[in-house]
């Protein structure tokens, strides 16, 4: 029987695919600066990935097969390339996404968004996981959460709107102290610049939520990119149609939650019922 227990074999498998990239961009006759420009990316971007430092995604790996004519080597690379111990990759390109965007806006339905969760909380998040996670696992996946929050303090942090179900506040995963520690931490959150917090009370007649969680995410070159969460995976959406439908559903969902205060004040009288 095959281990679940996997190691961070993607670290490797990355600079495997970058020292490819190399090989054809030097036979291809380009530098990186010059493949940079063809491509319409900055310098950087073309060293970090042929050092293993960044991951190379599936419509960029396309767009260099064709500036380098190199025959779908380096799409066929990244088809077959392993996925990261932690995360599979469509997770870590979302990840990436997060930590460089310049506004986020999320609705969530069924348990609080990543970035607002305590350590506990999230342990019991991922202690609710079918097929259950293995100790180390868990714990992975916690310490990854927790270091994806900084982006909400860092110099210059991303415009964050959240909105949450009632429903969630309702649930008391961990138990009662966990609870009151995590309201306790959603109350702070909504205190911090730039950050948003709506809470969607329960009872509505109209809620533009049904369909379930879904990210927007604005990249600092203005790309606008839906984030969509589903039970066993996520899936990216770029497309301008379906992009804008999900905007006009967060709108529409901002209408029709608490507004900031109101969330304030109902985290308030659920803290006063320590």
């Amino acid at each position: 029987m095959t281990s679940r227990k996997r190691s961070r074999k993607n670290a490797s498998a990355m600079k495997m695919v970058g020292a490819q990239l190399g090989v054809l961009r030097r036979a291809a006759g380009f530098t990186q600066r010059s493949l940079a420009e063809r491509a319409l990316v900055d310098e950087e971007t073309i060293a970090s990935i042929e050092q293993g430092r960044r991951p190379l995604k599936e419509d960029f790996a396309a767009l260099l097969d064709q500036v380098l004519d190199s025959r779908g080597v380096l799409s066929a690379a990244l088809e077959h390339m392993p996925e990261v111990d932690l995360f599979p990759r469509w997770a870590e390109e979302y990840m990436d996404l997060e930590r460089e965007a310049i506004a986020l806006s999320w609705y969530e339905n069924q348990v609080l968004p990543g970035l607002l969760q305590i350590e506990a909380y999230a342990h019991a998040v991922f202690q609710n996981e079918v097929p259950p996670l293995t100790e180390d696992e868990a714990a992975q996946r916690v310490t990854a959460r927790i270091a994806r929050q900084g982006i909400l303090r860092r110099r210059e942090p991303p415009t964050a709107s959240f909105i949450v179900s009632e429903v969630i506040l309702m649930d008391r995963l961990g138990g009662d102290e966990i609870y009151f520690e995590q309201l306790r931490r959603l109350a702070e959150h909504a205190d911090l610049p730039g950050v948003t917090l709506q809470v969607m009370p329960v009872g509505r007649e109209f809620n533009a939520g049904l369909s379930g969680p879904f990210i927007l995410l604005e990249t600092p070159e203005h790309q606008r990119v839906a984030y969509i969460k589903g039970q066993r995976r996520g899936w990216l959406n770029a497309e301008p149609d379906e992009v804008s439908a999900l905007e006009r559903k967060y709108a529409m969902l901002r209408t029709q939650a608490l507004n900031a205060q109101e969330t304030k004040s109902l985290l308030n009288r659920l803290l006063g019922e320590q």
